[in-house]
């Protein structure tokens, strides 16, 4: 990805090739010792030689996936010691040492190694990008990163989907399966909604990046240009994908290990398996919690350049508090009338919320990590509900009500307790920067009433779900 995006013709030339048969393999050297989230605080350095042909590259990269293996490093180093920069570096060049393998708790199929540069000798030429603008290269392959990590565990979770019902088929207990019990049903069918939710918003996602590149070709920019803007414009979605993707399967194959009971807990299962090698996923591309920051961050400062107007809807919504609730407007002939308004209305609540907040600590929100956390989820379930309920009124569109019952259940089960969660988060969130008083009754009375939605009957909803794993003995949507 380093070189396609940000290489010259002569290093796409000379490496995409190989690279896209496999003749030779890649590592990405950002993260060190003492810089992990924090990746550009980088102590890795890159001092140019006096006749100007080489940089002389110094310092230990940590957690490098194929760095046992790899023929090409794209490693991140300080030039004149503050100036991020990225460098190509052929893994035959003299003084590159490697650490010993690490012994990790999951995914040890990966070689994961350390990679010290002891005085490498790097050409000039091999210069990735420009000097001192290495981040827009490690953020901008950590977006693409971060979706295609979405896009990977949900076909894990499928997997583990898959495994699960299967042993809970067939498993006997009281002499029946125990995929026939409620209880397991449950745990069934809320691993299907959550893939089937994560897999909505992997499609949405897709096609937001496809629409923008197309966009962008239509404006004269060429392949490259027009992927990197479309990466940069969809950060922020990129991070949820990778945020509620990790969630979901760590959820899944938590699940799967239970349901496999004792036999879960054994490494002659593949459960056990599954639920190693998923932990990972909360930690690299970015910890869940610095994508979480993130989403917010880059929200606020779209915010405070003027690509997006927060602030306006945000004292709109003000103002409707004031008003009288208005109870109508929906679409009986609409199944997901509900649904939609229910998004709706939370976005005014996390508008409402996110407004006063920023109203208060205005530059300083960004030290309020506990309140931010809030607004991310808040963000996040309100994503993923309507990224479900957009998929769900398509299919209707295409294949009618009565086939598409299925994804009407998952849709409402899933949008019915994201309202459910975004009124906890908004409460947090709000109880933490108001005191008691007129304002936070006002505030939590607004949260209350812009996260309503209608009385529905979940369980009979799962049980139909897992009723047709149960009878596809699979993961069947």
């Amino acid at each position: 990805m380093p070189v396609l995006y940000f290489g010259t013709e002569a290093q796409r030339q000379k490496y995409l090739p190989k690279l896209g048969t496999g003749e030779i393999k890649a590592a990405y050297c950002l993260t060190e010792p003492g810089s992990g989230s924090d990746s550009l605080s980088a102590r890795t350095k890159a001092t140019l030689s006096e006749d100007g042909t080489y940089y002389l590259l110094e310092g230990q990269k940590m957690w490098i996936t194929n760095a046992g293996f790899a023929d090409l490093f794209t490693v991140f180093a300080q030039v004149d010691g503050n100036k991020f920069t990225a460098f190509l570096v052929d893994a035959t060049l003299d003084n590159i040492r490697l650490g010993n393998e690490e012994d990790k708790m999951g995914i040890k199929g990966s070689s994961t190694r350390q990679v010290f540069f002891e005085g490498v000798k790097v050409p000039v030429e091999n210069l990735l990008g420009e000097i001192g603008k290495g981040h827009k290269i490690a953020f901008n392959v950590l977006n693409i990163g971060r979706y295609k990590l979405g896009l990977m565990v949900c076909g894990g979770a499928k997997r583990a989907c898959e495994m699960t019902v299967k042993y809970a088929n067939e498993r006997i207990q009281f002499k029946l399966p125990i995929s026939k019990f409620g209880a397991i049903k449950y745990k069934l069918a809320e691993q299907a909604t959550r893939i089937w939710v994560l897999e909505s918003m992997n499609y949405r996602i897709a096609g937001l990046l496809n629409d923008k590149i197309e966009q962008c070709k239509a404006d004269g920019k060429n392949d490259i240009q027009a992927k990197l803007i479309a990466a940069e414009e969809y950060a922020i979605e990129c991070s949820i994908s990778k945020v509620f993707g990790s969630e979901v399967l760590d959820y899944v194959v938590d699940e799967c290990v239970q349901v496999h009971g004792g036999n879960g807990f054994s490494e002659e299962y593949n459960a056990a398996r599954a639920y190693r090698d998923a932990r990972i996923n909360r930690i690299f591309e970015g910890t869940n919690e610095i994508n979480r920051l993130l989403t917010f961050d880059m929200l606020m400062r779209r915010a405070m350049s003027g690509q997006i107007d927060i602030m306006t809807p945000a004292m709109a919504v003000q103002k409707d508090l004031m008003s009288i609730p208005d109870f109508g407007g929906d679409d009986d002939d609409d199944i997901l009338a509900a649904d939609k308004k229910a998004i709706r209305e939370a976005k005014k609540a996390i508008l409402m919320v996110a407004g006063a907040a920023v109203q208060k600590y205005m530059q300083k929100i960004e030290k309020e990590q506990e309140i931010i956390m809030n607004l991310a989820d808040m963000l996040i379930d309100v994503f993923t509900a309507e990224s479900a309920i957009l998929r769900t009124d398509k299919l209707i569109a295409l294949r009618g009500v009565e086939a598409c019952s299925d994804y009407i259940d998952m849709t409402k089960i899933y949008t019915s307790e994201a309202m459910e969660r975004i009124q906890l988060s908004g409460k947090h969130a709000v109880c933490a920067f108001t005191e008691e008083g007129d304002e936070q009754r006002m505030m939590l009375m607004g949260i209350r009433r812009y996260t309503k939605y209608p009385a529905y009957n979940a369980v009979a909803a799962r049980r139909r779900i897992a009723q047709r794993l149960i009878d596809a003995n699979d993961y069947a949507f």
